[in-house]
Order: C-alpha cells, then sequence, then structure tokens
C-alpha cells in the first residue's frame, strides 16, 4: 500500500489554492522553458555549444527532480504528465525517465471518512446498505482515485452472481483539480509553439488537447466502464484475455463496482514461478495481445503498466496454457483511426523484413515526417541500423560496447535533426502503449526478443495485406481496363461524326491517326491485363500454387499481343 504523506494536497481546493496551484505550474514551467532556452539556443549562437553540451546531462536531472517534488506536492494530472515522461524512453534521456517512473508508487490515499462521503452522495445510500462490507484500507491509490474491496449485498450477489468486488472512487475535488491542471498545461503548450525547435516538431497545443481529452475521459467512470465493455466484446471468445464484470446498479461517474479479479501482478516473476508459471511464455502472448489491439482492432489499452494486469491461473484450460491475462483499469483507451492503423501495419512489417526504406515510407504515411521531405541519408542510417543490430534481444543490445551505441548515436542524431519530424496529434497513447509493452517484457524475461513476437505477427499482415492487395489491383486493373476498352468506341463515334459532318475539322489523315490510335488502346488494354495475370500470379504462389501457374502462364497471351499487335 503506498505511503501517507503529511502534506498531501487538499482534497477539496478552494479558489485560492486553484490560483496558487495554477501559478506554481507556469512559474516551473516559465523558469525551466528560460534554462532551456539559455542553454540549448543562446549559447550554440555564441559559440558554446560545448559548455552547453557539459551540463546536459545534470540539468536534466536536475529538471526531473525537480518536476518529481512538484508532482507529488501537487498530484492530480502532474502525475500523469510525470508518468508520460517516465514512458518516453525513445526520446527522453534516462536522467529524467529514471527519476520519474516511480511517481504512482508515491501517490498518498484520501482518508476513508471523505471517500466515503463522495461515494455515499453518488450512490445515493449508507454503504452499509449498499454493500454488506467495504474495507477502509486501500488496496490501491492512484491520482485520480483510489480502489477499496468490498463485497456486494446479498440480493445484489445473487442479481449479478458476484460476492467479491473492488469500488472505484474518484478523490474527492478531482474534476476542479483536473480543470486548472489542463488550463495550466495549455498555457504552456501556447507557449511551446511560439518555441520553433518544438512547434517544427509537434503541435503542442494539439497534444495537450489529446492529453486532456485522455484525462476529463478517465475521470468519468461510466465512459470507462462502457470501455471495458467494449474491450471484453473485443476480445469475445479469446482464452488469451479476461475482462472483470462490471455491477451498473452501483457505478456512477465517479464511483465504478467491478468484479474482484485480482491475481498474480504480470511482473512478479517469483509468484509466476510458484504457480507453475514460465514468465518467458507470458512475455510473447502479452506482446501479441498488444498487437492485435494496435494494428487490428485499433481499440487499446493505453496504460499497460504491470498494475493493471494480472497472469490469472486458470485450472483446466482447454488451451494447455493454465492462465490467461486479466486487464483492469481501463480509464486511458486509445483508438487508432483506420489510416494511422494502416500506416502502423506497414511499419510492422517493414521492421520485421529490416526494411529501412519501407520504415521510411512507413514514417511518411503515418505523418512522422513530412511529405516534402528529403528522406536518401535516413534510409541509408535506417538499413545500417538494421544491419547492425536489427533481430537483437535486451539481453544481446546490453552486450554491444557503448561506444558503438553512441558513435551510431550521433551519426543517426545529425541525420534526424535536419529532417522534418513531427508527432502527429493520436501518437501520444500509441507510443506510451508500445513503451509500457517492451518494459513488461523486458522484465518477464531479460533475454526476451521483441523481434521475436513482430515476425511471425507481421507475417500474418503479409498474408492479409497480400490478399487485400490483389484485391485491389485487381479491382483498379477493370476501372482502367475498362476505360480503355471503351476509348476505340468513342474514337468510332468521334470517326462517324466526321463522316456525317457533325464536325468539320480539315485534315486528310484524320482516320489513319485515329487507326493507329485503336491499335495502340488495344496494345495498352493488353498490357494492363498482363500485369493484373503476373502480379496476381506472383501474390498467390505461396498460398496456391496451381492458380499461380495458371495466372502466371495466361499472362503470355496478352504480352505478345501487346508486343506484336498492328506491327507488320
Amino acid at each position: 500500500m503506498p505511503s501517507v504523506r503529511r502534506d498531501s494536497p487538499s482534497v477539496n481546493p478552494g479558489a485560492g489554492d486553484a490560483r496558487a496551484r495554477y501559478r506554481r505550474i507556469l512559474r516551473f514551467a516559465g523558469w525551466n522553458l528560460a534554462v532551456t532556452w539559455f542553454y540549448e539556443l543562446l549559447l550554440p549562437r555564441i559559440g558554446l555549444a560545448k559548455l552547453a553540451e557539459r551540463s546536459r546531462a545534470k540539468r536534466m536531472t536536475r529538471f526531473a527532480r525537480r518536476f518529481h517534488v512538484l508532482a507529488v506536492d501537487l498530484g492530480g494530472l502532474m502525475i500523469k504528465v510525470g508518468q508520460f515522461l517516465s514512458s518516453r524512453l525513445d526520446v527522453l534521456p534516462p536522467e529524467i525517465t529514471s527519476e520519474l517512473e516511480g511517481l504512482q508508487d508515491e501517490v498518498p490515499p484520501v482518508p476513508f471518512e471523505a471517500i466515503r462521503a463522495l461515494a455515499e452522495a453518488e450512490l445515493g445510500m449508507p454503504l452499509e446498505r449498499a454493500y454488506s462490507w467495504v474495507g477502509e484500507s486501500p488496496v490501491a491509490a492512484a491520482s485520480l482515485g483510489q480502489a477499496h474491496r468490498a463485497r456486494l449485498a446479498p440480493l445484489d450477489a445473487a442479481d449479478t452472481g458476484l460476492t467479491a468486488v473492488v469500488i472505484k472512487v474518484q478523490r474527492p475535488g478531482i474534476d476542479k483539480i483536473v480543470d486548472v491542471d489542463l488550463a495550466a498545461l495549455r498555457k504552456v503548450g501556447g507557449w511551446l509553439s511560439h518555441v520553433r525547435l518544438v512547434s517544427d516538431r509537434v503541435d503542442a497545443p494539439a497534444l495537450v488537447e489529446e492529453f486532456a481529452q485522455t484525462s476529463l475521459e478517465e475521470i468519468d467512470y461510466l465512459h470507462e466502464a462502457a470501455s471495458s465493455v467494449r474491450f471484453a466484446e473485443e476480445f469475445e471468445g479469446d482464452d488469451r484475455v479476461s475482462v472483470p464484470a462490471v455491477v451498473w446498479e452501483r457505478s456512477t461517474r465517479r464511483v465504478l463496482t467491478l468484479e474482484d479479479v485480482t491475481a498474480i501482478k504480470i511482473t512478479d516473476t517469483d509468484a509466476l514461478a510458484a504457480a507453475g508459471i514460465d514468465p518467458a511464455e507470458v512475455a510473447p502472448v502479452f506482446a501479441a495481445v498488444m498487437f492485435d489491439q494496435l494494428f487490428s482492432s485499433g481499440f487499446f489499452h493505453a496504460d499497460p503498466h504491470p498494475g493493471n494486469i494480472f497472469v490469472t491461473p486458470v485450472p483446466n484450460d482447454p488451451s494447455n496454457r493454465g492462465w490467461k491475462l486479466t486487464f483492469i483499469d481501463f480509464g486511458m483507451m486509445g483508438e487508432v483511426p483506420p489510416t494511422t492503423r494502416a500506416g502502423l501495419r506497414k511499419m510492422l512489417i517493414a521492421a520485421a523484413s529490416r526494411d529501412g526504406t519501407g520504415m521510411v515510407n512507413a514514417a511518411r504515411d503515418l505523418g512522422v515526417l513530412l511529405p516534402s521531405a528529403e528522406t536518401s541519408e535516413l534510409e541509408k542510417a535506417m538499413k545500417q541500423l538494421f544491419a547492425r543490430f536489427g533481430g537483437m534481444g535486451f539481453a544481446e543490445l546490453r552486450e554491444v560496447d557503448p561506444r558503438e551505441f553512441r558513435d551510431f548515436a550521433i551519426q543517426f542524431g545529425d541525420v534526424v535533426r535536419a529532417l522534418p519530424f513531427q508527432l502527429p496529434e493520436n501518437f501520444l497513447l500509441i507510443i506510451r502503449a508500445m513503451s509500457l509493452t517492451s518494459g513488461v517484457c523486458s522484465s518477464l524475461n531479460p533475454a526476451f526478443n521483441l523481434w521475436d513476437s513482430v515476425e511471425p505477427y507481421a507475417s500474418q499482415l503479409i498474408r492479409e495485406e497480400g490478399g487485400n492487395v490483389v484485391r485491389d489491383f485487381g479491382t483498379q486493373a477493370l476501372e482502367n481496363a475498362g476505360i480503355a476498352w471503351g476509348l476505340p468506341k468513342r474514337l468510332d463515334g468521334l470517326v462517324t461524326r466526321f463522316e456525317d459532318g457533325t464536325v468539320a475539322v480539315a485534315s486528310p489523315g484524320l482516320e489513319r491517326r485515329v487507326a493507329r490510335v485503336e491499335q495502340t488502346v488495344g496494345r495498352v488494354v493488353s498490357a494492363i491485363l498482363f500485369g493484373a495475370l503476373l502480379i496476381a500470379g506472383a501474390v498467390l504462389r505461396a498460398d496456391d500454387a496451381v492458380l499461380s501457374a495458371v495466372l502466371m502462364l495466361g499472362s503470355i497471351l496478352p504480352l505478345l499481343h501487346a508486343l506484336f499487335a498492328g506491327r507488320r
């Protein structure tokens, strides 16, 4: 259980507290932006870039420690901001991420009497009537709410088939705190939009709005309940995943009652081993489940940290696995639009096939790269990256000489900084989910190789995309062939009009030219048919060798016509 701090923030801040909170956040942001501007922009312009570089690690550590203090003192969304920063292992230095990774565990719990008052006001009855028993000690205390174990009253238990439940109750006054924090973050986002170093890479106000939408949804427990039902429907019939049932009769916007599904924390390797479950077998299943959410359904759990996923033993499991993954806390969910999902699928396929050019093209499709970007150097760097580090697991990467990483980072970093990279609006939660997934898998098995999970999944996507390509190409080919096939008739009609005198043009050689055009169009139609048959046969080779051979042999006839028709 989290430790209690005596200087915990007020559970219901007044107007004066709100103004002080707002000003404190802005002072912190303003000071650190000024320091960053001085060291990272001013000093390099006056020839003191090395001084800025030498002090960078200490400055990052100092910033992280100060933000840590701010977040713990204020709570609210500042904890969430720290969690987002701690998960950005891809862009932030370890001085920041390591300092902030434990923020969630330091959130002080709200006294039970305050929780009781809010829950009774929401439910419209004393807790003793709503439940037969409620534990006063919280089982979890988070930045926006906390959870207590309880037992349903006999009548509710009979109706739902549940007895043991968990009650999630919002922190009193958290909605006002969220409003203040979002106002401050929007102000900071506006400042950042005027800093070209930032605005060239990311639309900071849009990023803040994405964070705001997620945060407002997270404090609406009815929205969370609906998300849990949708998540359960996405995995209906999948024996790898389970979701706690919602007790709707005891749930409101600020109180949520769920089935108690407490089991083994996913990263508790000792408990897993004691239950006869090999942690190394859990990692690839967890990765595959997260891949399904991101690349197939497009509706994903955006906060898959170890406290939100249990491994539940399943006696007499028909799958012979003996366990399943139980997801909880659906307050932070993400949705990937179809266009973004298609780009992510391309990126995954490119990564699995070590295709540097494909990775760059996928990044452009996703909007990470501007369409006008000159990417030849980036493609070269990606190919070098795959050639040297592609396929390595976490354990193998740890054995690589750090100097090699540093040299490559310098070379690769220069290329990246020279390109117009940007962070699309809907990428914040995707990056968080993938970063947490990677961290959980490496905790389960230090030798875990993400490529082992990516490659079979990418192979499945390639098979699916192959079918789509054949269908799309066939449709397009038929459309083009239809247009080309109709051209001779249109030309015949045009000649008829000339002959009838409907159109008068003084051109004695017109019929001869039209005849040549008709021959050319016929050869174009044959060329289109040849290409369609040949590509369809090549794509189907692995799945249907007989049909593939027929299509590829059949393509010879239109090819011969395209090459020799009309020649004397």
